[in-house]
């Protein structure tokens, strides 16, 4: 019966929570509070609502969430309105967390797969003078990088260079989130030159599909090149 208590507890503090945070979000939508400006106090707020700040610290942190309050550590919470960017930043906040779990990992792998793949066949078709410029700078900064610890940070500018050609900012902050984060935190392998030569060399082939305007073959190589590393990395794991 006690268990059962506390768990209806716990259901009723989550349900005024989640009604005070509604109605916080109808004012800020409406403008009655203004983006930018401070929240009501959690005195006043416990007031108003006539519950505890447990139950209005739940609902501040939904509507953070939610991209209607911006908590900020020293400052009272302001009022917002949601962006593109702090959505997706909120989301990655939470996808982050799977990224120490093997199947979410693989996920992601696949998610970076078809971004890049689908991306490298646009830019064939559509890429700029001044896109494929910067896709070659790039690359050739990446040969610069064989075999140091810049490498990878090189790696991934030559991959979002294609990326950006696609002109789609969601596409490319969701690229720069995960496929990125998934990139940079990769343990380097030893021997460094051998595994840097073979993703550059590979690089060289994208981009020579790219420039020559083969969407199918730019496509097909960077899902292959993907693949390989992937699976590449896997199997030196499964050594240590």
């Amino acid at each position: 019966m006690i268990l059962g208590s506390a768990s209806k507890g716990t259901s009723k503090t989550k349900g005024a929570a989640l009604d005070i945070a509604a109605i916080l979000q109808e004012r800020i939508q409406s403008g009655e509070l203004v983006p930018g400006d401070p929240m009501p106090t959690e005195r006043a707020l416990c007031e108003e609502f006539d519950t505890s700040r447990p139950t209005v610290r739940e609902a501040l942190l939904l509507l953070q969430g939610r991209g209607y309050v911006s908590l900020e550590t020293g400052r009272r919470p302001r009022a917002a309105l949601p962006t593109l960017d702090g959505i997706l930043t909120s989301a990655a906040s939470h996808i982050s967390n799977l990224l120490g779990d093997a199947e979410s990992g693989a996920h992601l792998e696949q998610l970076r797969q078809f971004i890049e793949a689908a991306a490298a066949r646009i830019a064939a078709a559509n890429a700029t003078t001044i896109q494929l410029h910067k896709i070659k700078a790039a690359l050739e900064q990446n040969e610069l990088d064989i075999d140091s610890e810049a490498f990878p940070t090189s790696d991934i500018a030559f991959h979002r260079a294609i990326v950006s050609v696609v002109g789609n900012p969601i596409i490319l902050k969701l690229h720069d989130m995960f496929a990125s984060t998934l990139l940079a935190n990769r343990p380097r392998r030893s021997p460094l030159t051998a595994s840097d030569r073979i993703s550059y060399n590979e690089h060289v082939a994208i981009y020579e599909a790219i420039v020559s305007g083969d969407a199918m073959k730019a496509a097909e190589l960077t899902d292959q090149h993907l693949m390989r590393s992937y699976r590449s990395r896997l199997a030196g794991s499964s050594k240590e």
